[in-house]
């Protein structure tokens, strides 16, 4: 059969419409894939049809003979939607990924059997030891097709810095040149577009002529605006008089996971109907979340961007965002969700000037840095070692601990196998020119964001010249181009509800109860769990960092360089609160402070706060022992644990108060983070008599 003539036919299946016809660019690349066995990228705005493309190109290529494709996916959500279009076309789909272990021996049978048309992987799969050395081989050795979706995360120049998708370079270097490798994103700038144009050619000259097909970005769907508010209460009264007036259902996107759950919590006690939805949420929950966004069911999801890439709900009417995301890559990736199947659909910004501070703790985090892959190859030899048993040799918390390994894996330092993690013996060196273009890059995106929200140009057009999309043109429907669409006013009401529910106070801080593995290994002799009779109690902290409300305050108190200063009547007043609501067993009998190297002012003017107001006596304070020191924002837990243990003891006076204290003491700090600060002064005041510890920090980092 004609190729034109069998992917219309394929297509019409797919979409289930008789008179379906192509996209300009879509049977070029397919007809490329099936016909010509060619690399090809294509990068096309969200809702053009690119999954199209390579499930007809499936169908094709399987009837021709071929086998299976191999489909990499970056996010469940995406999986599970492209499995369900797949069935559409008539393609027999299926995943391996974390949430469907069970299922994992059924579908190497039926890979077995050749029933499967599609397997969908994550990248993160193709390094998991077993499906790497006893699966990967022969599915590369029958694979018809590789397709990599959401491919901007390939290079360093994506919004997201994902170690493992540049692991694809390795894949398409080992498949032969006649199979085709198809590449997507909806997100893509001319140097990503280069840069994964590059990485598909791996394979030599052979198949180093990539075709790419990349078309207009423009959404004619959608409405763009960007609406400034002075503060978070003036935001979510915004959102809580006006949701009800956005079309359909949507989402509404946060920078982070205490601010969506604290909006949704917000927008549901005002009596509408959202969910809260992101990465700490669990994968059942999030599952069916979405199930009741796409059936209507509810008017929102209040999520982070763990809700993004390949989310297909086509009637999506809004996205609306509280507080920018770092790039306008981000944005119009977040943004592509709507409209896709509508003639209108309605996007709004509301930023936030903490804005900037969030992006840049989170561009941070990800980055490797010189000093923490040395002290990783420096551990690792030929005897595999679990992530758990270098953490304990390494001061790297575990979740950067997992991301520099993926980088020296990728980078071909070290290699992981059954039992852990090894060292391959290749020379390494860090890339210090690489990384710095990658931190500029990001600076750069978050000044276009900022440029984005205050543009007198048309919104559309920015992101598309951002994106070097050469049609760039007016939209003519953006607050820019046609006038403020959207309400600007804050009814009193809301703005009151909103500035009660941030004022809340109180946020638990959950005592330790185990010590970290590997604490002997930094001279701490403990192991197993801590003694009842050691333990803290559960603590309370006035707020995350990361909170809409109090979190903004404190955000300042703790920024580099802030002056050590009394803490100030309405924080104070906020304490008290706290220790009202606390709902303790028994009431502290006294105070006890921490010694503070850097915010001894804030805490004495806490401490000696609390006490008049509450009537407490000042019982003394930790002595520092001049050992040890501060454990850091970024050590692990045995590290941190190992820095603190010297570092404080009880001294004379204060243990003779603790020895006729009658009830538990409350002890004051300023932060806390791991915790593990509070948890040996907390051993030590029950070693000295103390009946129980109730710790009281004004902020926790997260």
């Amino acid at each position: 059969m004609d190729t034109r003539v069998a992917a219309e036919t394929a297509l019409r299946e797919l979409v289930g419409r008789p008179d379906a016809v192509f996209h300009d660019g879509q049977f070029e690349a397919i007809s490329a894939l099936v016909d010509d066995a060619r690399r090809a990228l294509v990068v096309q705005r969200t809702g053009w049809g690119k999954s199209a493309v390579y499930f007809v190109a499936t169908r094709l290529l399987r009837d021709r003979g071929a086998g299976p494709t191999l489909l990499v996916s970056p996010l469940l959500a995406l999986m599970r939607d492209q499995v369900a279009a797949a069935a559409r076309a008539g393609v027999r789909a299926v995943a391996i990924n974390s949430a469907n272990a069970h299922e994992w021996g059924e579908v190497r049978e039926q890979i077995a059997r050749d029933e499967v048309d599609v397997l969908l992987v994550s990248p993160e799969r193709l390094n998991n030891p077993t499906f790497r050395d006893e699966q990967l081989p022969e599915l590369v050795a029958r694979t018809g097709l590789v397709v990599v979706d959401e491919a901007h995360c390939i290079s360093d120049w994506g919004h997201d810095f994902r170690p493992d998708y540049r692991r694809l370079r390795e894949l398409i270097e080992r498949i032969p040149s006649t199979v085709p490798v198809l590449a997507t994103t909806a997100t893509a700038n001319s140097r990503v577009v280069e840069d994964v144009a590059e990485q598909l050619g791996a394979a030599g000259p052979a198949a180093g002529d990539v075709l790419t097909i990349r078309g207009p970005l423009a959404r004619s769907s959608l409405r763009l605006g960007v609406l400034r508010l002075p503060d978070a209460a003036a935001r979510l009264g915004w959102l809580m008089a006006h949701i009800g007036e956005l079309p359909g259902s949507g989402i509404i996107y946060s920078l982070t996971v205490s601010a969506a759950e604290d909006t949704a919590r917000l927008l549901r006690e005002a009596g509408h109907e959202v969910l809260a939805y992101t990465g700490q949420t669990d994968p059942e929950q999030r599952e069916q979340a979405e199930e009741l966004l796409k059936q209507n069911r509810v008017k929102a999801l209040v999520a982070t961007s763990a809700l993004g890439m390949g989310f297909d709900k086509p009637d999506l009417g809004f996205v609306l965002h509280l507080g920018a995301p770092s790039s306008p890559v981000a944005y119009y990736q977040q943004v592509g969700r709507a409209g896709r199947a509508t003639e209108n659909a309605d996007v709004l910004l509301l930023p936030g000037p903490e804005d900037p501070a969030i992006w840049q703790y989170f561009a941070t985090a990800a980055m490797p840095t010189e000093e923490r892959a040395a002290a990783v190859l420096h551990r690792l030899g030929d005897d595999p070692l679990s992530t758990p048993a270098l953490e304990a040799l390494v001061d790297i918390r575990r979740s950067r601990l997992e991301l520099l390994l993926k980088v020296l894996d990728v980078d071909g330092a070290v290699r992981r196998v059954r039992g852990g993690w090894v060292s391959t013996g290749v020379p390494w060196t860090y890339d210090r020119e690489r990384y710095e273009r990658i931190a500029q890059a990001r600076t750069t995106e978050q000044q276009s964001m900022l440029d984005f929200e205050t543009t007198d140009g048309c919104r559309m057009a920015f992101l598309q010249r951002t994106l070097d999309d050469p049609t760039a043109t007016d939209c003519g429907r953006c607050d820019r181009c046609a006038g403020v669409w959207y309400p600007t006013d804050v009814p009193e009401n809301s703005s009151r509800e909103a500035s009660a529910s941030l004022d809340r106070v109180g946020v638990a801080v959950e005592p330790r109860a185990q010590w970290p593995t590997g604490a002997s290994s930094r001279g701490v002799p403990v192991r197993g769990n801590l003694p009842q009779n050691e333990r803290a109690l559960e603590g309370r902290a006035l707020a995350r960092l990361t909170d809409l409300g109090w979190g903004g305050p404190l955000r300042e108190l703790f920024s580099p360089g802030a002056t050590d200063a009394p803490v100030s009547q309405a924080m104070l007043d906020a304490c008290v609160r706290v220790l009202s609501q606390w709902g303790w067993a028994e009431r502290p009998v006294g105070i006890v402070t921490m010694p503070s190297r850097s915010r001894p002012v804030l805490i004495d003017s806490v401490a000696q706060g609390l006490a008049r107001i509450g009537r407490l006596p000042i019982l003394g304070a930790l002595d520092r022992t001049g050992e040890g020191g501060a454990s850091g924002e970024t050590g692990n837990s045995a590290y941190r644990l190992g820095s603190v243990w010297p570092a404080f003891q009880v001294g004379g006076e204060l243990t003779a108060a603790l020895e006729s204290a009658t009830g538990p003491v409350l002890l004051v700090d300023d932060l806390a983070d791991s915790r593990w600060t509070l948890t040996v002064a907390s051993r030590l005041l029950r070693q000295a008599g103390a009946p129980g510890v109730l710790p009281f920090v004004l902020a926790l980092r997260s």
